[in-house]
């Protein structure tokens, strides 16, 4: 009966708080949509179509009918969503005095409201600077053999007992003990068993509606951020005292860097920040790359050209290997692997892994004729963008010379988008690139493969993952295995 008075109240504020908004907002000139429910929106409307992978067309409809500046309501706040470059110039490359990467309040509830796709100033520049430093060129190269060991181990276990491996979930694996161990220097596989559960669960909450009442997927995520913090305190106490004691690098991990920070930076560094960003950063670093992961396989499997040319590609590299006297996998390698990333790029731009983001108006501004209130959110779309036929000509034509680097036409700034853009694009692109094109040699040169289900299809929940978990069923190839 208490649930059900606090539901109602809840109901009531949002409803006055719905009609002091359009009091607020009598006298703008507001884009043309639809604000939906009151508290809810649209958001029904617009998770219903991401779960069946159909948000481009969502947001497609309302282009059609309102234009390319629209107004809904997504995720608890009213938002104006903008299609095109200019937009995303508009959104991506304004300053902080306009606009802020204000996530939804889930995301940033769920992550921590000092995560850094919302902090700005100083506190930005130091936690950016503590986590890019183990995204540059010079970190991964040191880490080349570890991630190499790492996912090759994860393999050969997979497949100890049984040929079927499930690509979604072995990709979210791989890519959570990549974060876990090379990133944060997490090491105890018990202990990332746990933190892989949780984190599984908080994500989910990140694309749902912020009601925080037990039983809903929000208050699952809450409190699996919760058991995510009470094992992450005691690590964070244990590297603080061997940096102290000078019996740890701060160089070591992301972690242990982050804590340096602080310790130098004590009235501006909070290790509420350093939770916040750990939980941002394992959220963010394995699953789009999982998505990828998957979604190459789900190619090859499907296009036996792109195969072929993977395939050719990292036998070449391969066999150069195998001359060698330590058979390591080195950054040279990874550099020649260039037609595989082309796959991965386009891949990107006909399913972006993220859809696309908000971020939030911190002062009254005006864009396309239309005024966008403070408080407010404005959102871009990546798909939308990458479908615009006057960048990319046949784009729902899957064709990787797109991203040849001699091309005479280069892609204008702001139209691909799948890392974001501006000053807070995303830091781990090199990282996800770097760990995408290990994992895909290891696969290619390991085994040959087939779908279990072939005409299995992509569905966003919220993210672009095939429906049935694309489970494939491997066979160890042989070294002096060539292309018939």
């Amino acid at each position: 009966m208490s649930i059900l008075i606090l539901i109602l109240v809840t109901l009531v504020f949002a409803c006055l708080v719905f009609k002091l908004y359009k009091k607020n907002t009598t006298n703008k000139n507001l884009p043309k949509g639809s604000l939906g429910y009151p508290l809810i929106g649209e958001t029904f409307s617009f998770l219903q179509a991401q779960k069946k992978d159909q948000g481009p067309e969502w947001i497609s409809q309302r282009v059609k009918k309102y234009g390319t500046v629209f107004k809904t309501s997504l995720m608890g706040a009213p938002t104006v969503v903008i299609v095109g470059q200019s937009g995303n110039k508009f959104i991506l490359g304004s300053g902080e005095d306009v606009l802020v990467a204000k996530q939804p309040k889930t995301l940033s509830t769920i992550a921590g409201k000092y995560n850094i796709f919302e902090l700005t100033g100083s506190r930005y520049q130091l936690i950016k600077g503590a986590l890019s430093t183990f995204m540059k060129p010079t970190s991964l190269q040191s880490n080349i053999k570890h991630i190499d060991e790492l996912i090759t181990g994860l393999f050969l276990e997979s497949t100890r007992k049984t040929d079927i491996i499930p690509t979604v979930d072995f990709m979210k694996r791989l890519t959570f003990n990549i974060a876990s161990s090379v990133l944060f220097g997490i090491q105890n596989e018990l202990l990332i068993d746990e933190f892989c559960h949780d984190f599984a669960t908080a994500f989910k909450a990140v694309w749902s509606l912020p009601i925080n009442f037990p039983g809903t997927t929000y208050w699952h995520g809450m409190q699996a951020r919760s058991r995510i913090i009470d094992r992450l305190m005691p690590i964070i106490r244990e590297k603080k005292e061997d940096l102290s004691e000078g019996r740890l690098n701060p160089a070591s991990d992301v972690l242990s860097s982050l804590i340096a920070v602080k310790m130098q930076n004590e009235n501006v560094i909070t290790e509420e920040m350093i939770v916040d960003n750990f939980v941002t950063m394992m959220i963010a670093g394995h699953d789009t790359s999982a998505i990828l992961m998957s979604l190459m396989v789900w190619k090859m499997s499907k296009d036996p050209k792109i195969y072929c040319n993977v395939f050719e590609e990292q036998m070449e590299i391969q066999r150069d290997i195998e001359g060698r006297e330590d058979h390591n996998l080195t950054w040279d390698d990874i550099q020649r692997m260039k037609y595989t990333w082309r796959v991965a790029q386009e891949l990107m731009r006909i399913i972006p892994p993220v859809f696309g983001s908000f971020r939030k108006v911190v002062n009254d501004t005006t864009f396309g004729g239309f005024d966008i209130p403070k408080g407010w959110q404005v959102f871009w779309s990546a798909y939308n963008t990458h479908m615009d036929n006057d960048i990319f000509e046949n784009p729902k034509e899957f064709d990787p010379s797109r991203f040849e680097t001699n091309l005479s036409k280069p892609i204008p700034p702001y139209m691909y988008i799948p890392f974001g853009g501006g000053q807070h694009s995303c830091i781990g692109n090199e990282f996800a690139r770097v760990e995408t094109l290990v994992t895909m040699h290891k696969l290619v040169t390991m085994y040959e493969w087939s779908l279990i289900h072939p005409n299995e299809v992509i569905t966003r929940q919220p993210m672009p993952y095939p429906s049935m978990g694309l489970p494939i069923k491997v066979t160890p190839r042989s070294s002096a295995t060539t292309i018939n």
